[in-house]
């Protein structure tokens, strides 16, 4: 729940304000620019990097790259205040994440969730407070993006990208809230786009015998007060699952049923387990196998729902948990459904299933000049047998910068100018381009290395002008030159 400004003094925040300014002005951020100007062939200016979304990933990019004194421009296709899927489809009451991590502030403590908390509430509340409301996470982005000046053009929807060959760019098709179109000319792209990056919902097949207004995807954006009076189902029960039963819940529905493959419900977070500095920095670095091992093993084990959200649903009389239940098939019945499982069949108005996501490119169509080239893990790695892992197998092998590579050299060139910097790339690179613990560590990852390769890339530029650099350091006049010994007496 967010907490009304009004309630407050404003002072506090202000002063806090003048802070951060200030810590940015010590350490000269955003940096000096030193990118060469760019201009297409037909004269068309060329923005540095083009960031397409505007929630967490894409402001802790932008914001990372304008330390290193490169100017981005972020894309979302939402309003303001609605960037990723906190104010949308998301609907846990709280972050899962420990309230003191810092999240996206990049080292900066006056950038932090806590520093913008104590300045309106004060340090009692925040010793009081268990974890963040959802919402009021959202409220501290649009701060974020406030305070540090960060480039969003929101409405505005990528309808295409295409990477051009001979350092080229990135061409970018772009669709207003209104219709308009437009285009816009990248040096490098980044794709910011969220734990369905590069596809989207894993929708299993039995919900195709039913009409689409009897069945939603637990990421879809849905009025929940329609569930009231209704006998809901939902599959599944990690995070989500939970989320949105208790969201059915309380919305009024006659009840909830979760039907859950499992025997029991996994107990320990093992990726919690694993988030420590050495595998935060060295996941890339790790042989192949090992990457596979560590991601495959938490995928196996899964992660638990939330302590909270697992009570939240629990409280309620009318939720009811039935375990090793998977979906043998779904059918029509009258205005509603027959779902059979191995322990019955359970009768539903209205179905949520909460299957999470896939690399699904025909789903994204905006990338379809790229998908067919990408070079995914199945490409160049074959795990043991029984370790087989479907997410694994599409996820895109990534180079150290984030960027695509080519699964045939030269078939789509200029595709290394693209940056996977969403929940994809976490084989590749570990868990540090989406989810809030490492997301400051991946977005410096990000910005050197693009850093690196601009600064390669224009070495010639930057060659000639460190030859004609000519700010002088001493003028002559600072000091006499000496007689030699035996003249100094005469």
């Amino acid at each position: 729940m967010t907490i009304p400004d009004s309630v407050f003094p404003s002072s506090s925040l202000a002063a806090l304000e003048a802070r951060l300014a200030q810590d940015l002005a010590y350490l000269g951020w955003p940096a000096r620019n030193w990118m060469p100007a760019r201009q297409a062939a037909g004269g068309e200016t060329m923005i540095d990097v083009a960031i397409i979304g505007g929630g967490q990933a894409g402001l802790a990019a932008s914001v990372a790259l304008a330390q290193l004194g490169i100017r981005a421009v972020i894309f979302d296709r939402s309003p303001a205040g609605s960037e990723g899927p906190w104010a949308t489809t998301a609907r846990m009451e709280t972050l899962r994440s420990p309230k003191e991590l810092t999240g996206p502030a990049l080292g900066l403590p006056a950038l932090t969730f806590r520093a913008w908390f104590e300045a309106q509430f004060g340090l009692e509340a925040w010793t009081a407070l268990d974890k963040i409301p959802r919402l009021q996470w959202m409220d501290y982005l649009v701060w974020y993006r406030r305070v540090m000046n960060v480039d969003v053009r929101n409405g505005m929807a990528v309808t295409a990208v295409q990477p051009l060959p001979d350092a080229a760019g990135v061409r970018l098709e772009l669709r207003s809230g209104d219709g308009e179109r437009s285009s816009v000319l990248a040096r490098r792209l980044v794709l910011a786009t969220g734990r369905d990056g590069l596809g989207g919902p894993a929708v299993p097949a039995f919900v195709n015998a039913l009409p689409r207004s009897k069945w939603a995807h637990s990421s879809d954006e849905m009025d929940y007060g329609r569930l009231r009076g209704l006998r809901v189902g939902v599959i599944g029960a990690g995070s989500s699952a939970m989320d949105s039963a208790a969201t059915a819940l309380e919305a009024g529905a006659h009840s909830v049923e979760l039907l859950i493959r499992r025997p029991d419900l996994p107990r320990v977070n093992k990726g919690k387990g694993a988030g420590v500095p050495g595998l935060t920095q060295g996941h890339y670095d790790l042989p192949d196998e090992l990457k596979w091992r560590i991601r495959h093993y938490i995928n196996v084990l899964n992660v638990p729902p939330p302590h909270g959200s697992t009570l939240r649903v629990s409280r309620h009389p009318n939720a009811f948990f039935n375990f090793g239940c998977p979906v043998l098939s779904v059918e029509p019945k009258g205005e509603g459904m027959v779902v059979s499982t191995p322990r019955g069949d359970f009768e539903f108005d209205f179905l949520i299933v909460s299957t999470g996501f896939k690399v699904d490119w025909p789903n994204r169509p905006e990338f379809a000049a790229i998908a067919p080239h990408v070079r995914t893990w199945k490409d160049r790695f074959t795990p043991a047998p029984g370790d087989e892992d479907q997410e694994l197998a599409d996820s895109p092998d990534l180079g150290p910068a984030f960027e695509f590579k080519e699964r045939s050299p030269g078939e789509c060139p200029g595709l290394a100018r693209i940056h996977c910097f969403c929940y994809p790339a976490a084989l590749s690179h570990g868990t540090v381009s989406g989810d809030i613990p490492a997301i400051s560590d991946g977005a410096k990852r990000l910005a050197s290395g693009i850093a690196s390769l601009f600064y390669r890339e224009d070495f010639d530029q930057h060659w000639a002008y460190l030859q004609e650099f000519a700010e002088p350091e001493l003028f002559g006049d600072e000091w006499t030159p000496a007689l030699p010994p035996q003249e100094r007496n005469r």
